[in-house]
């Protein structure tokens, strides 16, 4: 492939094509239905499909013998399970295949937007198009056809690929084993695997995530009394449902440290792995932490570069997300609460079995409640981890080409936090094959938060990149 050209081309299409649709995908609230339980009325799922497959029949014209189809199944009792856009691009010869993978929706809107954003208007500042879902991932899907047009474009041969966009990624992607499931005759047995979903530690090289947490999510419940009732005449002999749940918490987490203390929700470190964190800390030096939004004065929980990427990527580590139970400022009367109710989201390492660990968090949270106290862990979501088999040396070698000729500078690799089940299912599914995740997910990117945004000029090397390595692959 003539990278110079396929660069040129990223280009365009990326400033012709692809910003314009992702302008108009932002535009369109289409929350995960873990957020949106009423998303088949809302409509803005359906919405947001038809936005991305009709953009990609268009491709059609540029690449022979595309098809599009949106799938849609149904549960067991009849219920609208969300949508999967489906699709293939023949290839040169034989029946290799190269499988690429993205999803359409997206998390909620969350607060603390700064003046002039929003998440559902797209702004352009300069390299970066902020707005929800932009980078994750609403991208993925042009981002795959733009990379088979620029080999298209060239006469460059590559395997027949198949593209997957799922609906509930945000969701723990509970829909998809069932479209997998109904796909596989169609899918065949994919040799290489790529996934737009991931991130990068900087925007100067092709970034290769070798693992990814998994995660379990619930509602932890403490009940004290049946009523609020007057704070003076009943603090000191009733325990406040929050120091009840402060006490819990301590028996999973050190607070002095962050170390969960659980041991089923620990796996050993493979030497590999450490290797490969200790080579990206040295790459980012102080960006690992120095990319957050810190309030004046704030520090990391560490220093140490490796102790970090490992903490991130090999180590569970608890966060609160959600609050009831808990009246706002302005209705804070002096009243002992009856109950409190935190949303607790439990990263696990990769290798880490979910049902076995969300067991293990249940337990450890509802065995002997202080004061007799009415405790429930009632988890709503177990995602499993995973960890990228041995690199073939072919991958290796044109991950590495990729990087440097797109990029200029050699690929990295680094496990990442975050969870994309969909890799678990397939890593279980194709053992044998390899895998490429990628993505546009860089230092202030901030997916899921406020401003979150895609840096443009990553994405044009990035297509052209997974072009590369799709080229690689039929040669190898």
């Amino acid at each position: 492939m003539n990278v110079d050209q396929a660069l040129a081309s990223s280009e365009r299409i990326w400033e012709q094509e692809i910003v314009p649709a992702l302008e108009r995908y932002i535009r369109i609230p289409n929350k995960s239905p873990a957020f949106d339980p009423d998303w088949v009325k809302s409509g803005h799922m359906e919405q947001a499909v038809q936005l991305i497959a009709d953009w990609c029949r268009a491709q059609a014209t540029h690449l022979p013998g595309l098809t599009v189809e949106v799938v849609r199944l149904k549960t067991a009792d009849g219920k609208d399970r969300t949508p999967v856009i489906y699709m293939e691009v023949p290839g040169t010869r034989g029946d290799d295949t190269v499988l690429l993978y993205g999803h359409l929706d997206k998390q909620p809107e969350m607060t603390g937007w700064r003046d002039g954003l929003t998440p559902w208007t797209p702004v352009r500042e300069g390299d970066k198009l902020y707005g929800r879902g932009g980078a994750d991932d609403g991208y993925s899907a042009f981002a795959s056809l733009s990379a088979l047009r620029l080999l298209k474009e060239q006469g460059v041969p590559h395997a027949r690929c198949a593209i997957v966009i799922e609906a509930c990624e945000e969701s723990g992607s509970y829909d998809l084993p069932a479209y997998i499931e109904a796909l596989a005759p169609r899918i065949g047995k994919p040799s290489l695997v790529v996934c737009l979903d991931s991130g990068c530690a900087n925007y100067e090289q092709l970034w290769m995530t070798t693992s990814l947490r998994g995660m379990i999510a619930g509602n932890l419940r403490v009940d004290i009394l049946t009523e609020g009732v007057h704070s003076g005449d009943a603090t000191g002999v009733v325990a406040s449902s929050m120091r009840i749940m402060r006490m819990l918490l301590s028996r999973v987490e050190d607070e002095a440290t962050g170390h969960i203390k659980v041991q089923a929700l620990h796996t050993e470190i493979p030497e590999g792995r450490r290797q490969q964190a200790k080579a990206a800390a040295q790459t980012m030096g102080d960006e690992l932490f120095s990319k957050f939004p810190w309030v004046e004065g704030a520090n990391p929980v560490t220093t140490d570069g490796e102790e970090l990427v490992l903490n991130r990527t090999w180590r569970p580590a608890l966060a609160l997300t959600g609050v009831e139970g808990v009246p706002g400022l302005a209705s804070a009367g002096n009243v002992l609460r009856p109950f409190t109710t935190w949303k607790l989201s439990m990263r696990i390492p990769p290798r880490v079995d979910p049902k076995a660990a969300a067991k293990a968090l249940k337990e450890t949270l509802e065995k002997d409640p202080p004061y007799g106290a009415k405790v429930s862990f009632d988890g709503d979501k177990a995602s499993v981890g995973w960890d990228a088999p041995p690199l073939a040396s072919w991958l290796s070698n044109a991950v590495e080409n990729a990087s440097k000729t797109c990029f200029g500078k050699p690929a990295m690799a680094m496990g990442e936090g975050g969870t994309i089940p969909f890799m678990g299912m397939l890593g279980e599914r194709f053992p044998e094959a390899q895998f490429l995740i990628t993505g546009l997910l860089g230092p202030g990117s901030n997916a899921h938060g406020p401003n979150e945004f895609l840096h443009i000029p990553t994405g044009k090397k990035l297509t052209a990149a997974v072009a590369s390595v799709v080229a690689d692959h039929f040669k190898r």
